[in-house]
C-alpha cells in the first residue's frame, strides 16, 4: 500500500518544487509596466519609421507572421519587410490584454492604421487585431520573439 502512494507523494513535492520557483509563476506587475513601457517605445519607433530602431525591439531570432505572406525570420529580413511595407501616416497599437508565465508573455492588442499609397488619390485606413509572443532577455528586459497580425477589413474581391 506505501509503494502505491509514493508515486503520488512525488508528483506533489514535485509540483510544488517547480511552482515555487522564481519566474515560473503569472506576470509580475513589474514585468506587465516593464512589456507596456517597451510595448509604448516600440510604438514609437514605429511611429518615427526607424526601422533600426523598430528591429531593436525583437529577439535576434523573431518571426513575424503578416498576413498573406510568408513568415519573416530574423532581425535584418524584418527592418527590410518593414522598410518595404506601404508609407503609414498614422499608427495606433492600443493593448488589449497582457499575460504570461515565467519568462514568456503576450500582447494581444488591436491596430488601426492609415497608409498613403503611391498611386491612391485617398489614404487607404485598416483596422486589425494583433497577437506578439514576448521573451524575458538575461538582462531582465523584454523582446518581442513572434508578431502577427491581420485586418479586421473584408478582402478585397477579385474582379
Amino acid at each position: 500500500m506505501k509503494l502505491c502512494r509514493m508515486p503520488s507523494v512525488v508528483l506533489m513535492l514535485t509540483l510544488g518544487v517547480t511552482t515555487c520557483r522564481p519566474g515560473v509563476g503569472r506576470l509580475s506587475e513589474e514585468d506587465v509596466a516593464a512589456i507596456r513601457s517597451t510595448h509604448a517605445a516600440y510604438h514609437e519607433v514605429v511611429s518615427a519609421k526607424d526601422w533600426d530602431a523598430v528591429v531593436t525591439y525583437y529577439t535576434t531570432d523573431a518571426v513575424i507572421m503578416p498576413p498573406n505572406q510568408p513568415a519573416v525570420h530574423g532581425r535584418d529580413p524584418i527592418r527590410d519587410w518593414y522598410a518595404s511595407f506601404p508609407p503609414v501616416t498614422e499608427v495606433e497599437l492600443p493593448i488589449v490584454e497582457i499575460d504570461g508565465r515565467g519568462d514568456i508573455a503576450y500582447v494581444r492588442g488591436t491596430y488601426t492604421l492609415t497608409m498613403a499609397i503611391k498611386g491612391t488619390p485617398e489614404p487607404i485606413m485598416d483596422s486589425g487585431k494583433n497577437l506578439a509572443i514576448w521573451r524575458r532577455q538575461p538582462d531582465g528586459s523584454w523582446l518581442i520573439a513572434i508578431d502577427t497580425f491581420n485586418s479586421d477589413l473584408a478582402s478585397p474581391s477579385a474582379e
